[in-house]
């Protein structure tokens, strides 16, 4: 899975607890997209969570 471009953000661990509360390995994917970004006056695909595109850190080209 990707990682975002701009802060970072990637795959997360935890466990998966059962009501007996056994555990397993788990992995949550954070939501990335490929964009295509206004980067030094041109364009530029990068990964960019939707958290960074919904507040405007980057500027779609």
């Amino acid at each position: 899975m990707a990682k975002c471009d701009i802060c970072g953000k990637g795959i997360h661990f935890g466990n998966n607890v059962s009501h007996s509360h056994r555990r397993s390995n788990a992995t949550w994917n954070s939501n990335i997209k490929n964009v295509r970004c206004k980067v030094n006056g041109g364009s530029k695909k990068l990964h960019v969570c939707t958290r960074c595109l919904r507040n405007g850190a980057v500027e779609r080209a």
